[in-house]
Protein backbone atom coordinates (compact mmCIF):
# COMPACT_ATOMS: atom_id res chain seq x y z
CA UNK A 1 0.00 0.00 0.00
CA UNK A 2 1.25 3.36 -0.47
CA UNK A 3 1.14 5.20 2.65
CA UNK A 4 2.49 8.42 1.85
CA UNK A 5 1.00 10.92 4.54
CA UNK A 6 -1.17 8.28 6.30
CA UNK A 7 0.90 8.99 9.38
CA UNK A 8 2.18 12.25 11.13
CA UNK A 9 5.36 12.83 13.24
CA UNK A 10 3.41 14.47 16.61
CA UNK A 11 5.27 14.48 19.52
CA UNK A 12 9.51 14.09 19.71
CA UNK A 13 11.61 14.22 23.10
CA UNK A 14 14.91 13.71 24.36
CA UNK A 15 16.97 13.76 27.30
CA UNK A 16 20.39 15.94 27.89
CA UNK A 17 23.13 14.62 26.08
CA UNK A 18 26.20 13.62 27.96
CA UNK A 19 29.84 12.38 27.65
CA UNK A 20 29.90 11.25 31.09
CA UNK A 21 28.99 8.44 33.71
CA UNK A 22 25.41 8.45 33.96
CA UNK A 23 23.95 7.26 37.09
CA UNK A 24 20.86 5.98 34.91
CA UNK A 25 20.49 2.46 32.69
CA UNK A 26 20.30 3.22 29.29
CA UNK A 27 16.42 2.07 29.64
CA UNK A 28 15.94 4.71 32.39
CA UNK A 29 17.09 7.20 29.48
CA UNK A 30 14.97 5.81 26.94
CA UNK A 31 12.02 6.05 29.33
CA UNK A 32 12.60 9.67 29.80
CA UNK A 33 12.59 10.37 26.12
CA UNK A 34 9.30 8.81 26.07
CA UNK A 35 7.43 10.51 28.55
CA UNK A 36 9.27 13.57 27.03
CA UNK A 37 7.62 12.84 23.65
CA UNK A 38 4.16 11.57 24.73
CA UNK A 39 4.21 15.21 26.64
CA UNK A 40 5.21 17.03 23.70
CA UNK A 41 2.19 15.55 21.95
CA UNK A 42 0.02 16.28 24.90
CA UNK A 43 -0.85 12.45 25.11
CA UNK A 44 -0.53 10.21 28.13
CA UNK A 45 2.67 7.53 28.24
CA UNK A 46 -0.10 4.51 28.81
CA UNK A 47 -1.84 5.79 25.54
CA UNK A 48 0.75 5.11 23.39
CA UNK A 49 0.29 1.48 21.71
CA UNK A 50 2.79 0.60 19.21
CA UNK A 51 6.65 0.95 20.65
CA UNK A 52 9.81 0.50 18.22
CA UNK A 53 12.79 -0.17 20.42
CA UNK A 54 16.37 -0.09 19.35
CA UNK A 55 18.32 -3.31 19.54
CA UNK A 56 18.45 -5.26 22.60
CA UNK A 57 15.93 -3.86 24.16
CA UNK A 58 12.67 -5.33 24.82
CA UNK A 59 9.25 -3.67 24.56
CA UNK A 60 7.40 -5.36 26.88
CA UNK A 61 9.74 -3.58 29.32
CA UNK A 62 9.32 -0.49 27.92
CA UNK A 63 5.36 -0.70 27.97
CA UNK A 64 5.29 -2.07 31.18
CA UNK A 65 7.26 1.23 32.69
CA UNK A 66 5.27 3.24 31.13
CA UNK A 67 1.21 1.67 32.19
CA UNK A 68 0.82 0.33 28.55
CA UNK A 69 -1.67 -2.04 28.72
CA UNK A 70 -2.85 -3.02 24.91
CA UNK A 71 0.35 -2.46 22.84
CA UNK A 72 -0.85 -3.40 19.89
CA UNK A 73 2.22 -3.26 17.35
CA UNK A 74 6.10 -3.68 18.53
CA UNK A 75 8.89 -4.98 16.29
CA UNK A 76 12.59 -4.50 16.80
CA UNK A 77 15.03 -3.48 13.16
CA UNK A 78 18.76 -4.68 13.24
CA UNK A 79 20.21 -2.35 10.55
CA UNK A 80 22.64 -0.56 13.44
CA UNK A 81 22.43 3.39 12.84
CA UNK A 82 19.45 2.91 10.11
CA UNK A 83 17.54 1.25 12.86
CA UNK A 84 15.47 4.46 13.44
CA UNK A 85 14.24 6.25 10.24
CA UNK A 86 13.46 2.62 9.21
CA UNK A 87 11.26 2.46 12.20
CA UNK A 88 9.58 5.63 10.94
CA UNK A 89 8.98 3.62 8.43
CA UNK A 90 7.39 0.80 10.05
CA UNK A 91 5.71 2.93 12.36
CA UNK A 92 4.04 4.92 9.35
CA UNK A 93 2.93 1.68 8.07
CA UNK A 94 1.38 0.68 11.21
CA UNK A 95 -0.84 3.75 11.76
CA UNK A 96 -1.93 4.03 7.99
CA UNK A 97 -3.19 -0.05 8.48
CA UNK A 98 -5.23 0.59 11.13
CA UNK A 99 -3.16 -1.46 12.91
CA UNK A 100 -2.09 1.17 15.90
CA UNK A 101 -2.94 4.76 16.83
CA UNK A 102 -0.03 5.89 18.05
CA UNK A 103 3.70 4.21 17.85
CA UNK A 104 6.41 5.50 19.51
CA UNK A 105 10.35 5.25 17.72
CA UNK A 106 12.91 4.90 20.39
CA UNK A 107 16.59 5.28 20.51
CA UNK A 108 18.89 5.97 23.07
CA UNK A 109 22.33 4.22 24.58
CA UNK A 110 25.15 4.54 27.11
CA UNK A 111 27.11 5.00 23.81
CA UNK A 112 30.40 7.24 26.16
CA UNK A 113 30.16 5.46 29.56
CA UNK A 114 29.01 2.06 29.21
CA UNK A 115 32.33 1.10 26.50
CA UNK A 116 34.46 2.74 29.11
CA UNK A 117 37.01 0.13 31.41
CA UNK A 118 35.75 1.13 35.21
CA UNK A 119 38.01 1.07 38.03
CA UNK A 120 37.28 -2.13 40.20
CA UNK A 121 35.31 -1.42 43.77
CA UNK A 122 37.35 -2.00 46.94
CA UNK A 123 34.65 -3.83 48.23
CA UNK A 124 33.99 -6.24 45.48
CA UNK A 125 34.24 -9.75 45.65
CA UNK A 126 34.80 -12.54 43.86
CA UNK A 127 37.37 -12.91 41.01
CA UNK A 128 38.47 -10.47 39.03
CA UNK A 129 38.82 -11.25 34.79
CA UNK A 130 41.92 -12.59 34.05
CA UNK A 131 43.37 -9.75 31.66
CA UNK A 132 44.93 -12.42 29.10
CA UNK A 133 41.80 -14.57 29.14
CA UNK A 134 39.69 -14.63 25.41
CA UNK A 135 36.83 -11.82 24.93
CA UNK A 136 33.76 -13.54 25.24
CA UNK A 137 32.11 -15.43 21.73
CA UNK A 138 30.16 -12.35 20.07
CA UNK A 139 26.77 -13.76 18.70
CA UNK A 140 26.56 -15.26 15.22
CA UNK A 141 25.18 -13.37 12.87
CA UNK A 142 26.70 -13.20 9.43
CA UNK A 143 28.08 -9.61 9.77
CA UNK A 144 30.20 -10.88 13.00
CA UNK A 145 30.91 -14.24 11.25
CA UNK A 146 32.76 -12.34 8.23
CA UNK A 147 34.29 -9.99 10.20
CA UNK A 148 35.69 -12.54 12.92
CA UNK A 149 36.86 -15.01 10.48
CA UNK A 150 37.87 -12.68 7.75
CA UNK A 151 38.62 -8.71 8.77
CA UNK A 152 39.86 -9.46 12.31
CA UNK A 153 43.02 -11.29 11.15
CA UNK A 154 44.59 -8.65 9.90
CA UNK A 155 43.43 -6.11 12.41
CA UNK A 156 40.27 -4.36 10.84
CA UNK A 157 37.80 -4.43 13.87
CA UNK A 158 36.59 -1.34 14.22
CA UNK A 159 34.22 0.94 12.21
CA UNK A 160 36.40 3.46 11.65
CA UNK A 161 38.92 0.95 9.76
CA UNK A 162 35.67 -0.56 7.99
CA UNK A 163 34.73 2.65 6.65
CA UNK A 164 38.56 3.63 6.12
CA UNK A 165 38.32 1.09 3.13
CA UNK A 166 35.46 2.75 1.59
CA UNK A 167 36.58 6.02 1.64
CA UNK A 168 40.74 5.47 0.84
CA UNK A 169 39.00 3.40 -2.47
CA UNK A 170 36.50 7.10 -2.91
CA UNK A 171 40.12 8.75 -3.24
CA UNK A 172 41.93 6.40 -5.41
CA UNK A 173 39.08 6.02 -8.39
CA UNK A 174 37.56 9.74 -8.08
CA UNK A 175 40.70 12.32 -6.22
CA UNK A 176 38.92 13.03 -2.99
CA UNK A 177 39.93 15.66 -1.22
CA UNK A 178 40.92 15.81 2.71
CA UNK A 179 39.20 19.68 2.49
CA UNK A 180 36.26 18.23 0.59
CA UNK A 181 35.07 15.73 3.57
CA UNK A 182 36.29 18.54 5.77
CA UNK A 183 33.25 20.81 4.66
CA UNK A 184 31.14 18.37 5.92
CA UNK A 185 32.48 18.42 9.72
CA UNK A 186 32.66 22.27 9.31
CA UNK A 187 29.15 22.60 8.75
CA UNK A 188 28.00 20.54 11.36
CA UNK A 189 30.56 22.21 14.06
CA UNK A 190 28.88 25.40 12.71
CA UNK A 191 25.33 24.36 13.04
CA UNK A 192 26.34 23.21 16.74
CA UNK A 193 27.13 27.02 18.10
CA UNK A 194 23.56 27.63 17.22
CA UNK A 195 21.91 24.45 19.25
CA UNK A 196 22.51 24.58 23.34
CA UNK A 197 21.99 20.57 23.31
CA UNK A 198 24.67 20.54 20.69
CA UNK A 199 27.99 19.12 23.03
CA UNK A 200 30.01 20.77 20.79
CA UNK A 201 28.33 24.60 21.27
CA UNK A 202 31.99 26.76 22.08
CA UNK A 203 34.04 24.71 20.21
CA UNK A 204 34.14 26.22 17.02
CA UNK A 205 35.95 24.29 14.17
CA UNK A 206 38.16 25.81 11.00
CA UNK A 207 39.85 23.70 8.11
CA UNK A 208 42.97 24.29 9.40
CA UNK A 209 42.33 22.68 12.28
CA UNK A 210 40.29 19.83 10.49
CA UNK A 211 43.69 19.20 8.64
CA UNK A 212 45.97 19.34 11.12
CA UNK A 213 44.03 16.65 13.91
CA UNK A 214 45.55 13.32 14.55
CA UNK A 215 44.88 10.37 12.29
CA UNK A 216 42.49 7.68 14.12
CA UNK A 217 42.42 4.88 11.26
CA UNK A 218 43.92 6.77 7.88
CA UNK A 219 41.96 8.36 5.80
CA UNK A 220 40.00 9.49 9.14
CA UNK A 221 41.33 12.22 10.89
CA UNK A 222 39.69 13.37 14.53
CA UNK A 223 37.18 15.28 12.96
CA UNK A 224 36.23 13.08 10.39
CA UNK A 225 34.89 10.83 13.27
CA UNK A 226 31.11 11.16 15.18
CA UNK A 227 31.16 11.27 19.19
CA UNK A 228 30.19 9.06 21.45
CA UNK A 229 27.40 9.69 24.11
CA UNK A 230 24.81 8.79 26.96
CA UNK A 231 21.40 9.97 25.58
CA UNK A 232 17.90 8.80 24.03
CA UNK A 233 15.95 10.39 21.80
CA UNK A 234 12.15 9.24 21.54
CA UNK A 235 9.44 9.85 18.34
CA UNK A 236 5.85 9.29 18.12
CA UNK A 237 3.96 8.02 14.43
CA UNK A 238 0.40 8.79 15.09
CA UNK A 239 -2.41 8.07 12.72
CA UNK A 240 -3.88 11.98 10.94
CA UNK A 241 -7.52 11.63 12.37
CA UNK A 242 -6.09 10.84 15.68
CA UNK A 243 -3.66 13.53 15.45
CA UNK A 244 -6.27 16.53 15.03
CA UNK A 245 -6.73 17.16 18.73
CA UNK A 246 -3.24 16.88 19.79
CA UNK A 247 -1.10 19.61 20.87
CA UNK A 248 1.63 19.74 18.20
CA UNK A 249 1.54 20.59 14.35
CA UNK A 250 1.97 17.23 13.02
CA UNK A 251 5.05 16.97 10.61
CA UNK A 252 3.90 14.39 7.47
CA UNK A 253 5.52 11.41 6.35
CA UNK A 254 5.72 11.61 2.42
CA UNK A 255 7.52 8.45 2.17
CA UNK A 256 9.95 6.19 3.42
CA UNK A 257 12.19 3.42 2.68
CA UNK A 258 14.97 0.91 3.84
CA UNK A 259 17.77 -0.84 1.53
CA UNK A 260 20.26 -3.12 2.10
CA UNK A 261 24.31 -3.37 -0.29
CA UNK A 262 24.78 -6.46 -1.77
CA UNK A 263 26.13 -8.59 0.39
CA UNK A 264 24.73 -6.51 3.00
CA UNK A 265 27.22 -7.92 5.28
CA UNK A 266 30.75 -8.29 3.53
CA UNK A 267 31.91 -5.15 2.18
CA UNK A 268 34.99 -6.69 0.27
CA UNK A 269 33.23 -9.02 -1.51
CA UNK A 270 30.93 -6.16 -3.60
CA UNK A 271 30.80 -5.63 -7.17
CA UNK A 272 30.59 -2.18 -6.30
CA UNK A 273 31.69 -1.05 -2.99
CA UNK A 274 29.74 2.25 -3.07
CA UNK A 275 26.46 0.98 -4.08
CA UNK A 276 24.89 1.16 -0.82
CA UNK A 277 20.98 0.61 0.86
CA UNK A 278 20.35 4.14 0.10
CA UNK A 279 21.16 3.38 -3.41
CA UNK A 280 18.42 1.00 -3.21
CA UNK A 281 15.99 3.01 -0.88
CA UNK A 282 16.68 6.76 -1.76
CA UNK A 283 14.54 6.61 -5.06
CA UNK A 284 11.74 4.30 -3.55
CA UNK A 285 11.13 6.86 -0.90
CA UNK A 286 10.87 9.85 -3.41
CA UNK A 287 8.72 7.81 -5.71
CA UNK A 288 6.26 7.29 -2.62
CA UNK A 289 6.29 11.05 -1.64
CA UNK A 290 5.85 12.10 -5.29
CA UNK A 291 9.35 14.26 -5.12
CA UNK A 292 13.12 14.69 -6.30
CA UNK A 293 16.11 15.14 -4.19
CA UNK A 294 16.62 18.58 -5.38
CA UNK A 295 13.08 19.61 -3.97
CA UNK A 296 14.40 19.44 -0.44
CA UNK A 297 14.77 22.31 1.81
CA UNK A 298 17.74 20.48 4.03
CA UNK A 299 18.38 16.86 4.97
CA UNK A 300 19.53 15.08 8.01
CA UNK A 301 22.20 12.59 7.05
CA UNK A 302 23.51 10.22 9.26
CA UNK A 303 27.08 11.11 9.67
CA UNK A 304 28.79 8.90 11.53
CA UNK A 305 31.73 9.79 9.52
CA UNK A 306 32.63 12.58 7.04
CA UNK A 307 32.63 9.79 4.44
CA UNK A 308 29.96 8.29 5.14
CA UNK A 309 27.87 11.54 4.46
CA UNK A 310 29.43 11.93 1.19
CA UNK A 311 28.66 8.54 0.08
CA UNK A 312 24.86 8.90 0.65
CA UNK A 313 25.11 12.26 -1.04
CA UNK A 314 26.36 10.50 -3.93
CA UNK A 315 23.30 7.66 -3.66
CA UNK A 316 20.40 9.78 -3.17
CA UNK A 317 22.04 11.38 -6.83
CA UNK A 318 22.93 15.04 -5.21
CA UNK A 319 25.79 14.95 -7.49
CA UNK A 320 27.71 12.44 -9.31
CA UNK A 321 30.64 10.28 -7.69
CA UNK A 322 33.19 12.52 -7.19
CA UNK A 323 31.24 15.66 -7.10
CA UNK A 324 31.45 16.58 -4.05
CA UNK A 325 34.56 19.29 -4.17
CA UNK A 326 31.82 21.77 -6.67
CA UNK A 327 28.53 20.62 -4.60
CA UNK A 328 30.06 21.84 -1.43
CA UNK A 329 32.64 24.83 -2.19
CA UNK A 330 30.13 27.83 -2.10
CA UNK A 331 28.27 27.43 1.14
CA UNK A 332 25.63 24.89 -0.16
CA UNK A 333 25.17 22.62 3.02
CA UNK A 334 25.57 25.18 5.27
CA UNK A 335 22.54 27.07 7.27
CA UNK A 336 21.68 30.18 4.23
CA UNK A 337 23.08 27.58 1.69
CA UNK A 338 20.77 25.84 -1.23
CA UNK A 339 20.44 22.18 0.97
CA UNK A 340 21.72 23.23 4.19
CA UNK A 341 22.22 19.43 6.07
CA UNK A 342 22.56 18.39 9.89
CA UNK A 343 21.50 22.11 11.18
CA UNK A 344 21.83 20.43 14.84
CA UNK A 345 25.08 19.49 14.52
CA UNK A 346 24.79 15.80 13.81
CA UNK A 347 26.56 13.22 14.84
CA UNK A 348 29.47 14.63 14.53
CA UNK A 349 28.92 17.63 16.64
CA UNK A 350 25.78 17.41 18.68
CA UNK A 351 25.63 13.74 19.50
CA UNK A 352 25.24 10.22 18.87
CA UNK A 353 21.81 8.98 19.47
CA UNK A 354 22.10 6.26 16.50
CA UNK A 355 20.29 8.83 14.48
CA UNK A 356 17.17 9.50 16.10
CA UNK A 357 18.19 13.63 17.12
CA UNK A 358 18.15 13.56 13.45
CA UNK A 359 14.50 12.67 13.29
CA UNK A 360 13.83 14.95 16.18
CA UNK A 361 15.74 17.86 14.67
CA UNK A 362 13.82 17.44 11.34
CA UNK A 363 10.82 17.72 12.74
CA UNK A 364 11.35 20.90 14.67
CA UNK A 365 12.65 22.29 11.71
CA UNK A 366 9.29 21.27 9.84
CA UNK A 367 7.34 23.29 12.98
CA UNK A 368 9.60 26.10 12.83
CA UNK A 369 11.20 25.92 16.55
CA UNK A 370 14.95 25.98 15.66
CA UNK A 371 15.65 29.72 16.54
CA UNK A 372 19.01 30.81 15.28
CA UNK A 373 19.29 27.60 13.25
CA UNK A 374 16.01 27.64 11.58
CA UNK A 375 16.29 27.12 8.13
CA UNK A 376 13.72 29.75 6.44
CA UNK A 377 10.42 28.44 4.89
CA UNK A 378 10.95 25.01 5.32
CA UNK A 379 8.34 22.90 4.15
CA UNK A 380 10.14 19.70 2.68
CA UNK A 381 13.09 17.81 4.11
CA UNK A 382 14.62 14.52 4.45
CA UNK A 383 16.44 12.44 7.52
CA UNK A 384 18.63 9.34 6.70
CA UNK A 385 20.11 6.44 8.71
CA UNK A 386 23.21 4.32 8.36
CA UNK A 387 23.87 1.08 10.02
CA UNK A 388 26.46 -2.04 9.94
CA UNK A 389 28.13 -1.82 6.55
CA UNK A 390 25.88 0.13 4.74
CA UNK A 391 22.29 -0.64 5.40
CA UNK A 392 20.12 2.49 4.84
CA UNK A 393 17.08 3.82 5.42
CA UNK A 394 15.37 7.06 4.52
CA UNK A 395 12.03 9.41 5.26
CA UNK A 396 10.86 12.24 3.16
CA UNK A 397 8.85 14.58 5.47
CA UNK A 398 6.78 17.49 5.39
CA UNK A 399 4.61 20.55 7.18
Amino acid sequence: MNFSDKAVITGVGETPYARGHSNKSSVQLMLEAIRNAAADAGLKPHELDGIIPPSGIFSEALAANLGIADMRYSVTILTGGASAVTGIQDAAIAVATGLANHVCVVGGWKGYSALRPKPRPPSASGPSRDPNAPPKALAKTAMTLATTDFYFPYGVALPVQLYGWLATRHQQLYGTQPEDTGAIAIAARKHAQLNDKALMKGQELTMEQYLNARWISEPFRLYDCCLETDGACAIIVSNPERAKDLARKPVYIAGAAEGHPYPADDIAARPDPFEIGLSFAAQKAFDIAGVGVHDMDFMQIYDCFTYVVMLQMEAMGLFERGGIADYVKNGTIELGGTCPINTHGGLLSEAHVAGANHIVEATRQLRGECGERQVKNAKLGLVTGWGDLGDGSIAVLHN
